[in-house]
């Protein structure tokens, strides 16, 4: 059934889905790019990580990695 939805005003969504009535398919989306170096992010206790020799390269020649709009 349709439903009627009042004044509202969301300050700020973090990583989350806001659904006001009657809803069919939910489908959150984002999209993020890290660049980190070999063994950055290990986490726990006694890690033992033999790079020796890391590099990292952030270049990235593309206009565009993921569209988010339209992505359904």
């Amino acid at each position: 059934m349709p439903s009627i939805v009042g004044p509202l005003k969301i300050n700020s969504i973090d990583g989350g889905v806001v659904n006001f009535g009657d809803s069919f398919y939910l489908s959150p989306k984002s999209t993020s790019k890290t660049a980190s170096g070999s063994g950055a992010f290990n986490t726990g206790d006694f890690i033992c990580t033999n790079t020796f020799v890391s590099s990292t390269n952030p270049f990235d020649p593309d206009f565009q990695d993921q569209v988010q709009i339209g992505n359904a």
